[in-house]
């Protein structure tokens, strides 16, 4: 029945839900698999008409893989996303999203909007200590350059990732994969990458960024993602930051899209009946940045581990965190000597206080 309600509403056959309506309720569940399995190969176009913005790539073993560049300040890319989707029906649907920022998927527009903007001392504790001291400044850094342009568009971040999760909800039996790299890991690697001095000076532009941005700047990027192209901007002069908050994320990326794209079991009345496999069709929705990389290293064989490592800290992370746990505990310690020295001169002041010391004189 859900099948026949999904085929209506996005303008099925007239056939498809009297053809549902006609299913024997009492049926095995290899068999209503079976049914729906058909119900969305009908709906699956044999030639889709996709976006300018999808990329096609093909597997060994025959699936397909629908990349999506976007640009994640667009609404032109929100709706790339809901018609790729609904042309091609696909089995899983992969985001540029990790575990840390899943949560961005069932907030609404308002509270996003709300949050981009909001850059507060909890949002920074709690980032130093998810990521450490270097690490977590440089993510609340790189937020602000996100809640700048949310300020600037007036438009939430993620939208299309929103957009690919309703509509793969859709789709009957789609899988939903995050296929980003954990964030720890991308700034861990980043700030390894830097010598203090390019800690500093990257740091310096984020801190100061401020150049306008209209929607029209944002649709003219298309071809590289906003956000990225800003970063890429800032990070031009550090090509170890480049490799690691772009080059290492296409791989790391193209590896997910590819494990996304095995062929798909069937299912078995039984145990004796032979396994058959179909190939696999997978809609992936990244930033437009990424998408030269994906092809890139789309046939090549791919090893994550080596980018999944965090490296020790260098000894500028160690003298710079010491230095910034130094100057936080010195003006902590600063700020109590100023209260306590407040405190006692008022405390002297009053005029109860001056009895007792007349007193106390006396006495002596």
């Amino acid at each position: 029945q859900a099948a026949a309600d999904s085929m209506s509403s996005s303008e099925a056959p007239e056939d498809g839900p009297k053809e549902a309506a006609s299913v024997p309720q009492n049926i095995s569940d290899a068999d209503a698999f079976k049914i729906l399995l058909e119900m969305k190969m009908k709906k699956r176009q044999k030639t889709p008409t996709l976006p300018s913005t999808v990329t096609e790539l093909d597997t060994d073993d025959g699936s397909k893989v629908y990349v999506v560049g976007t640009a994640h300040f667009s609404d032109s890319s929100k709706k790339d996303v809901v018609k790729t989707i609904q042309e091609v029906q696909p089995d899983v649907v992969v985001v540029e999203l990790c575990q840390y920022r899943v949560s961005m998927l069932k907030m609404d527009e308002k509270t996003l909007l709300k949050e981009a903007k909001e850059i507060n001392l909890e949002k920074l504790q709690q980032a130093i200590k998810q990521n450490g001291v270097m690490s977590g400044l440089m993510q609340m850094l790189l937020l602000k350059v996100s809640a700048h342009i949310t300020e600037q568009l007036g438009m939430a971040p993620g939208g299309e990732f929103r957009e690919a999760f309703k509509e793969a909800s859709k789709v009957p039996f789609c899988k939903f994969h995050l296929g980003d790299r954990p964030i720890p890991v991308t700034f861990k690697r980043a700030i390894a990458a830097l010598s203090f001095w390019q800690k500093v000076k990257l740091a310096w532009g984020l801190c100061f960024l401020s150049d306008p941005i209209s929607k029209d700047d944002v649709e003219k990027c298309k071809q590289k993602d906003l956000l990225e192209q800003m970063m890429a901007e800032m990070i031009g002069e550090f090509p170890d930051l480049h490799r690691t908050i772009v080059s290492e994320r296409d791989v790391y990326l193209t590896y997910m899209l590819k494990q996304a794209a095995k062929q798909i079991e069937l299912p078995r009345a039984s145990e004796t009946e032979p396994r058959q496999y179909i190939p696999s069709v997978v809609v992936g929705v990244v930033g437009m940045g990424h998408v030269p990389g994906i092809e890139k290293n789309w046939k090549s064989d791919l090893n994550i581990q080596e980018i999944m490592s965090v490296p020790p800290p260098s000894a500028s992370s160690k003298i710079f965190r010491f230095v910034v746990k130094a100057t936080v505990f010195g003006l902590m310690g600063y700020g109590c000597y100023r209260v306590a020295q407040r405190t006692v001169r008022f405390l002297l002041s009053t005029a109860a206080a001056q009895s007792y010391l007349q007193k106390l004189t006396e006495v002596r």
